[in-house]
């Protein structure tokens, strides 16, 4: 009996955690009203609290992965995690983790701040943007969306 119950303790606690992997950040639904703190050009704050990939990163707004804001970096554009991004995922964990953030929605390339479930912004540390920190670390910037600055 024992064993059985920690099989299905262990079950429930890969199960949870793939989930919470998947996507952790539920503050922004796909479709719907956005929450009335996330507008355009409004600044929210929060602590990273989770790292997507080298330019995704949640913003705990609140406690909670409900009250976790999934936010695109409008400043910085790494390659995709298949595509090499995992130096530039790693970066941005090693820079943002568990810091204090604030972040300022954007548009972005479809004229909207939300880009599915996340919101498209400029965000600091300090007085230095996410996406300038990255570069002064040495990433790369590449990906789809990339355009070289000019």
């Amino acid at each position: 009996m024992r064993v059985r119950l920690l099989s299905l303790a262990c079950a429930a606690s890969l199960i949870s955690t793939a989930a919470l992997a998947a996507d952790p950040c539920t503050a922004i639904p796909e479709r719907g009203p956005l929450p009335p703190y996330i507008a355009l050009g409004k600044p929210f704050r929060g602590q990273v609290s989770h790292i997507i990939d080298g330019d995704g990163l949640c913003v705990a707004t609140g406690t909670g992965p409900n009250t976790w804001v999934e936010v695109r970096l409008a400043d910085f554009f790494a390659p995709e995690l298949n595509e090499g991004g995992s130096a530039a995922k790693a970066a941005l964990e090693r820079l943002a983790m568990n810091r204090a953030i604030v972040c300022v929605p954007q548009r972005g390339f479809n004229g909207d701040i939300r880009t599915w479930d996340r919101i498209v912004a400029r965000c600091q540390i300090g007085n230095r943007s996410v996406g300038d920190l990255m570069r002064g670390a040495g990433v790369r910037e590449g990906g789809r969306a990339y355009q070289p600055r000019g």
